[in-house]
């Protein structure tokens, strides 16, 4: 029949991707992977632009991971360029890295410090004590003190979440590291690179297989009125959503807005990311992706990002209340595995993952279900 199916999987991105592929690779199992999108890579996706610029359309992704297992995972979908991000943030007119390293405080406090000792003294008389903070303001304070939380911090998050730090859980500023060197790459990891062909690339060939069928513009609610026969389903998508908001409010995501410009330039900026944490600037961040893919080309584009709650939803929301309420989805989710029914990935489990940590959560769903 049409519509018989070993394995049915809604959304292409890394977590549908891949286990799309280790079905039809590993098993040989005859698999849909339903995308309601008219592409696949998720928010991964990247382009040629008119001007021959890659460009990713929902922002940059930057590789990064100490996994081995995922590294090698990749590995085998495309050849990788090895690229270290580095950020800026625009502050009194000056350009400081992030994160906060012995520089960005030198810089903006016009002083000298030249050791990790002088730096740990540093931070010893200018945070503030909080054995266990209650919110991201307390996180900040606890760790980098109040004046580049004022500086760095504070307005960015409010523009990023449309909340105060205060108002959110500490994990928001506890994913922001701190240096005590004068080490200024974003990332430590190990392994830090980008597809050499681009994302797209590596998902095409990743599901590159004769035993799966992709169907784009295709939405799981009007694909499911139509009679699918499957051994295991596994959803991709927001998980409130899939159960048609059974406990009332949506849980809430933040969205972002692109604004791309091309111009007849070989650089616009000194690197791929500057951030823009004054409330007098509209955007977050401009980032250029040719810094990070490597790419030779006589022009550049450059990305304007905004923050809004409308649109493809893409960063949890870390408040208690969303907390409480997807607590009540797991549990739901959890009852319809025994009928073969599986929640995978960022919005299915409600929770922001570095692309390693997709990779590696779709890798451990196929082997638990598997063993």
């Amino acid at each position: 029949m049409k519509n018989e199916f070993d394995i049915v999987i809604v959304g292409a991105g890394i977590s549908g991707s891949t286990l799309a592929e280790r079905f039809a690779s590993v098993f040989r199992k005859r698999v849909l992977l339903i995308e309601k999108r008219n592409h696949i890579g998720g928010n991964c996706y990247d382009f040629l632009n008119e001007a021959g610029v890659l460009v990713p359309k929902y922002g940059p992704h930057f590789f990064h991971t100490n996994d081995e297992k995922v590294w090698n995972y990749v590995n085998s979908f495309s050849d990788w360029i090895p690229y270290e991000h580095r950020v800026l943030s625009s502050v009194d007119e000056k350009l400081v890295p992030v994160p906060v390293n012995i520089t960005t405080v030198n810089e903006l406090l016009g002083i000298n410090l030249g050791t990790e000792n002088e730096m740990e003294v540093w931070l010893s008389k200018n945070v503030e004590r909080f054995d266990n903070p209650k919110n991201s303001e307390e996180s900040a304070l606890a760790r980098i003190g109040e004046y580049l939380y004022e500086k760095m911090f504070k307005n960015y998050t409010k523009k990023q979440w449309d909340m105060w730090p205060s108002e959110l859980d500490p994990e928001v500023m506890d994913r922001i590291p701190v240096r005590k060197n004068f080490d200024d790459r974003y990332f430590t990891d190990k392994y830090q690179a980008m597809p050499k062909d681009g994302y797209t690339k590596l998902f095409e060939r990743m599901i590159n297989n004769k035993n799966i069928e992709v169907r784009l513009n295709s939405d799981w609610d009007d694909v499911k009125n139509h009679p699918i026969v499957y051994e295991k389903l596994f959803f991709t998508g927001p998980i409130d959503q899939f159960f048609h908001y059974k406990f009332g409010e949506k849980l809430q995501y933040r969205s972002l807005r692109f604004e791309f410009e091309t111009l007849d330039m070989e650089y616009f900026q000194r690197t791929a990311q500057i951030n823009y944490p004054s409330l007098d600037v509209p955007y977050t961040r401009i980032t250029e992706p040719k810094h990070a893919t490597g790419q030779k080309c006589s022009k550049t584009t450059i990305i304007k990002e905004y923050s809004t709650w409308t649109g493809e939803p893409y960063y949890p929301v870390p408040t208690s209340r969303n907390k409480e309420l997807y607590l009540k989805y797991k549990k739901e989710a959890e009852s319809l595995e025994r009928e073969g029914i599986y929640f995978v990935g960022r919005l299915a489990n409600y929770k922001y993952f570095n692309m390693d940590q997709a990779f590696r959560n779709a890798l451990d769903l196929f082997e638990r279900i598997n063993q």
